[in-house]
């Protein structure tokens, strides 16, 4: 199953972290994985082009763990950055309703 962790400090997402795995289909073949994968790499890839932000990325070497942190200090135009993170939840979401059994969310 894929945990989702949300990290908000004064309803802004400070920070978020995926790992583990779906298992919803064989490997090449997991819609789950692939929609989670694709929704939020290019949410990174989004704020890291668009917004000229330079987040804190760690990434496990197989797959299976992505946390991103947004600097405190090191964002000029955090309201552009938020609006990309919160469409990135709200599709996570959308994935979730769909796909509940594969991807839980929660915020902290």
């Amino acid at each position: 199953m894929i945990q989702v962790t949300i990290y908000r400090n004064d309803n802004r997402i400070t920070a978020f972290k995926l790992s583990g795995h779906a298992d919803s289909g064989p490997y090449g073949y997991d819609l789950v994985c692939a929609g989670v994968s694709a929704v939020s790499i290019g949410t990174v890839n989004a704020v890291m082009t668009l917004c000229d932000a330079d987040l804190q990325i760690e990434q496990g070497e197989d797959g299976g763990y992505l946390y991103v942190q947004i600097p405190t200090n090191a964002v000029d135009n955090i309201e552009q950055v938020q609006l990309l993170f919160e469409g990135m939840l709200v599709s996570l979401q959308s994935i979730e309703s769909e796909y509940g059994e594969f991807i839980k969310i929660r915020t902290l």
